[in-house]
């Protein structure tokens, strides 16, 4: 699945590029896009009694980007059990194909009162959903 987004200005720092900070919410934003294109959004996932809260996050910077560049965030879940998951990303510049960033995040699927779940077990069409789209690393 790929994420494109055009820089804010207001995301920039006084060095005049994205401040580092910024780039966990690019990753947000592609991981709903993603689960949206699942076509289960974040919202219907917790209808249904689920959360997905993030327990770790790996960034490599590898190239800043300003104001006004268009990203593409490539995002792929590449690890899921049922109760983990690893979503892999790749950054890069639409213009000039630079490669911005490489990161990961790692979840876990808990019910509302964040105890970790089985979704096998407990919603197993999350599961499908899930399972069918892992792609190896």
């Amino acid at each position: 699945m790929i994420f494109e987004r055009t820089i804010n200005y207001y995301e920039t720092d006084r060095m005049g590029v994205v401040h580092h900070s910024n780039y966990i919410r690019f990753l947000e934003e592609a991981r709903c896009k993603l689960l949206s294109d699942l076509n289960y959004s974040y919202g219907k996932i917790e209808e249904e009694g689920l959360m997905i809260p993030v327990l770790e996050v790996n960034c490599k910077y590898k190239y800043h980007v300003t104001a006004f560049d268009t990203i593409l965030i490539d995002a792929r879940i590449v690890e899921f059990n049922g109760v983990k998951m690893k979503v892999k990303y790749v950054i890069t510049n639409k213009a000039n194909g630079n490669l911005v960033m490489e990161a990961e995040t790692k979840h876990c699927f808990t019910n509302k009162d964040l105890k970790p779940v089985n979704t096998k077990k407990v919603n197993e069409a999350v599961y499908n959903v899930f399972n069918s789209v892992i792609e190896e690393e």
